[in-house]
């Protein structure tokens, strides 16, 4: 035998040894099954968002701008009256903008003449949070009575949805261990330590419900509001070891 290869035969034995193990233990290792639970809860909203403002008209920028800025005073005082915390008032949008009148009219050379400015308009909004539910068809009576003639939309939420989660997370973990337990039945199995968790939420934010209000129809009804349910919905994805 040649000096080389019998200083090799140690080597190849021990390399054998460790390998041996290794897939001996590989081949012992249990399988895993790995399952998405879904878990979802409604609740009645206990908060509004209204985007509620005032626009006006006026010959001048700064006629208009005065015009708004009175309204949009009285706005804020009917809304603090109206039990509206100043922390839940917050300016979203502000602008001022020309009036353009076109006509068809052309000079000598035949080319269409530009636009001119036929006065101003101003927007002034306000983002408000009505924690009192019971109230927010009042306050949007009032608000239009002193002259916000703007109202965008109306938002519904839960100001605190954690407890909700938390119901919705047992929800989906006891539906993904359901479901992992039958596959496990059905394969002859059954289910081992959990290895690994993952979840994924999904935010309860309600489609807006869209609403324009007038200054004129302020002698009108009370504005009727429902608030209806909102859903949280979490998904979770699990995965266990069958056990051995």
């Amino acid at each position: 035998m040649r000096p080389f290869t019998a200083a090799l035969i140690p080597l190849l034995l021990a390399t054998a040894l460790c390998v041996a193990p290794a897939m001996a233990q590989d081949a012992a290792a249990p399988g895993t099954i790995s399952i998405g639970g879904l878990g979802e809860v409604t609740a009645a909203p206990d908060t509004a968002f209204v985007m509620s403002g005032v626009t006006t008209q006026g010959a001048t920028a700064r006629e208009a701008l005065d015009a708004t800025t009175k309204a949009m005073a009285e706005l804020l005082e009917t809304l603090k009256a109206a039990g509206i915390e100043a922390r839940d008032i917050q300016t979203s949008g502000f602008s001022v903008n020309p009036n353009y009148v076109y006509t068809d009219a052309r000079d000598a050379n035949g080319y269409q003449l530009p636009p001119k400015i036929n006065g101003y308009q101003v927007s002034n909004t306000v983002n408000v949070r009505v924690r009192q539910l019971a109230s927010l068809g009042a306050v949007l009576d009032k608000a239009v009575t002193v002259g916000a003639n703007t109202i965008n939309g109306i938002t519904f939420s839960v100001a605190d949805p954690s407890k909700l989660y938390d119901e919705a997370r047992k929800v989906a973990f006891a539906d993904a261990r359901a479901k992992a337990q039958l596959y496990a039945e059905v394969a002859g199995e059954a289910l081992g330590d959990i290895r690994n968790i993952t979840e994924n939420q999904s935010i309860g934010q309600p489609q807006p419900y869209m609403m324009k209000a007038m200054a004129q129809d302020a002698a009108g009804a009370p504005v009727p509001i429902e608030g209806g349910e909102l859903s949280y919905t979490i998904n979770v994805q699990v995965t266990w070891d069958f056990a051995d």
